[in-house]
């Protein structure tokens, strides 16, 4: 019996996260990121919740996921539908929970094969 998990070839992870980063794949990141189910994480800029705009989740659609793991810091947090109005017109799947459990989710979903995108809020001081 095989007790290693199976990693798809080319599918980002996220393998550490805490209060201020995470490590996807062998990078660590101490800002807000984007990881994508393939590809390149990306910076995204806000700080804080009280930063955020909808401008921010608009920059999530070039990425073409099926569904948003929005991690929204230490604790769950929720933000105005208003601010993920263009995620909920084109029936993209928004899905809030703190960081450490948007981690967990996004690396099984990704493990799956769906198209998804954790949107990582790291909070700076």
């Amino acid at each position: 019996m095989k007790f290693q998990p199976e990693r798809a070839e080319g599918v980002n992870l996220i393998v550490r996260h805490d209060a201020g980063s995470v490590r996807v794949n062998a990078e660590d990141w101490r800002r807000s990121v984007l990881v994508p189910w393939c590809g390149q994480p990306q910076a995204w800029p806000p700080g804080s919740l009280d930063e955020l705009v909808a401008a921010h989740f608009e920059q999530l659609l070039a990425l073409q996921p099926e569904l948003v793991v929005f991690g929204s810091g230490a604790k769950l947090r929720f933000v105005s539908p208003a601010l993920q109005r263009a995620l909920i017109e084109r029936r993209i799947g928004v899905e809030t929970m703190d960081t450490a459990a948007a981690c967990r989710t996004y690396n099984v979903l990704a493990g799956e094969g769906r198209l998804v995108v954790a949107a990582l809020l790291i909070e700076t001081a």
